[in-house]
């Protein structure tokens, strides 16, 4: 290792330690262990899953029995979420894995029109709202999230930046800072379903079309896994990043892979994406480009007795046990009021 890779390292460390979290985790498996297959069986977004997987800890039903098995987004290519020994259930074993909160709401919805596919999956985690009217499925909210841009630890890229910046970097790689144009090697952007590209796309005003074009001339990369920070491989790429997703990687967890790299969290239009210090460090739920995230259930089964305990309403399970999901980084809705509030079911969609 030279003296740049040592200094970098060590500085990763002490930033690690100043914030009070820990900068070593032992990667999670992907999947909770099967069998027995827990009632209600959920895909989707990279974002939550491993406050989900908290929560399937705790959510319970009235026998004290775990309600909520959550399958990640990565891992292997295909998954049984659902007893595929059994008749009922047998076309669930080996289901293409969902990757993002698009293609969890996709196989949500197959499930839902195709009875020949149905009861594989019962709910889609999703860090993104409805993109279709209608009222087939319903966004429950539980979390607050925020999203902003990570650059590397040693970047020459400015720590601040606005959303009229962070719109020209991904449409062609540049910027203008206090009156100069400068450049960014490569702006990377997650997996095409991912809610978080959806939703940081929308917030700085970028289309997709305008990312195609933006893509065939090597500006942006999107064939990289959201919130994983060894992506940026240098100090003038930039990505964005969850702020819950980067909290929770960085405390140490058994179950939460460490997948920050040298990223660091940076300010949009002068606003800190966290607040606090140390071991109190937590999301601010203020910040620029916040955001509720989702359990996304089929309508039709809103009075189904394991969804409505575990998702409906201020006193479910999911909403009962908010310590849990503020120990995965993201911040609690008890100040907001509907559609906001955890537990509300008047968000409706049809994807």
């Amino acid at each position: 290792m030279n003296v740049k890779s040592r200094a970098k390292v060590g500085a990763a460390v002490l930033g690690a330690a100043a914030i009070g979290v820990g900068v070593l985790s032992t990667p999670a498996s992907a999947d909770y262990p099967t069998p027995p297959f827990r009632p209600l069986a959920g895909v989707g977004s990279d974002t939550t899953q491993y406050a989900l997987n908290g929560l399937g800890d705790v959510v319970l039903d009235t026998s004290g029995n775990k309600l909520i098995g959550s399958w990640n987004a990565t891992g292997s290519a295909t998954i049984t979420p659902k007893d595929g020994t059994v008749a009922a259930t047998a076309h669930c074993a080996g289901i293409n894995r969902p990757n993002g909160s698009s293609a969890g709401i996709d196989r949500l919805i197959l499930d839902v029109n195709n009875t020949a596919q149905a009861d594989c999956v019962d709910f889609a985690r999703s860090s993104r709202g409805p993109s279709t009217a209608g009222t087939n499925l319903t966004f429950i909210p539980f979390g607050k999230d925020a999203v902003t841009y990570a650059t590397d630890l040693g970047s020459t890229l400015p720590t601040n930046l606005t959303a009229t910046q962070l719109q020209s970097i991904y449409r062609n790689c540049t910027f203008v800072d206090a009156g100069v144009t400068k450049t960014v090697s490569k702006a990377l952007l997650p997996q095409a379903g991912s809610g978080t590209r959806t939703y940081w796309l929308s917030s700085i005003g970028v289309t997709e079309a305008e990312i195609t074009t933006a893509k065939a001339a090597g500006c942006v990369d999107d064939s990289v896994q959201e919130h994983d920070g060894i992506a940026i491989a240098n100090g003038t790429q930039i990505m964005p990043y969850s702020v819950a997703q980067w909290l929770a990687q960085g405390k140490g967890f058994a179950d939460v892979p460490n997948r920050r790299g040298e990223s660091r969290l940076r300010n949009i239009a002068g606003v800190a994406p966290t607040t606090g210090t140390g071991t109190a460090i937590a999301l601010n739920p203020n910040f620029t480009f916040a955001r509720d995230v989702y359990n996304v259930v089929p309508t039709a089964k809103l009075t189904d007795p394991s969804i409505a305990r575990a998702f409906v309403g201020a006193s479910s399970q999911v909403c009962l046990n908010i310590a849990t999901t503020k120990n995965y980084g993201f911040g609690d809705l008890s100040a907001d009021t509907a559609p906001s509030s955890c537990g509300d079911t008047t968000t409706t969609g049809n994807r």
